[in-house]
């Protein structure tokens, strides 16, 4: 009885894999080369005309980090924030709410890394910014030594977000 084109597909696909597995390892890789955890070195802008301001602040703080399978959590924050004068969240202000969305920039989800092509892809669960939940971000990074460094989508106004983080290392 011969075997149906299925089968045969199969076959052909688990023969296969050895030769197609370790190349495309490569290029979609998990967390591995980028697992740890980064504290922020930067958090900038890049505008149109290739000014570059700090966006978070003169000495934002910011954490990231990644698992071996590929989750992530990225939180930074301005260190501006005036706090609230009430003293109680709910009792905030208008003023004191905006201060505290803008100042801050948190997300979590998976990633993985194109190596080949120097891109991170997040995948958000969660953020800060709601309009990012359920979205999958691409973005261009390098990793010099112990820094690493992406750029983040422009903004409507074209400016261009750019982070680094240096890895943190045990003691």
């Amino acid at each position: 009885m011969k075997p149906s084109p299925r089968t045969q597909f199969f076959r052909f696909a688990m023969l296969a894999l050895p030769f197609v597995g370790p190349a495309m390892a490569a290029e979609t890789r998990l967390a591995p080369p980028l697992e740890g955890t980064w504290t922020l070195a930067y958090a900038d802008l890049l505008h149109a005309d290739g000014r570059r301001d700090h966006d978070y602040g003169n000495a934002p703080k910011g954490l990231l980090q990644i698992d071996h399978a590929g989750h992530y959590s990225m939180l930074i924050f301005s260190t501006a924030r005036p706090k609230f004068a009430a003293g109680e969240k709910s009792l905030g202000t208008a003023d004191e709410f905006r201060a505290a969305a803008l100042g801050t920039s948190s997300h979590f989800g998976t990633i993985s890394v194109d190596a080949v092509a120097h891109t991170l892809t997040l995948h958000i669960d969660g953020a800060t910014y709601p309009n990012w939940e359920g979205t999958t971000q691409v973005r261009k990074y390098e990793l010099d030594g112990d820094l690493l460094s992406y750029k983040v989508p422009p903004r409507a106004n074209g400016d261009v977000p750019i982070s680094g983080w240096k890895r943190l290392r045990g003691k």
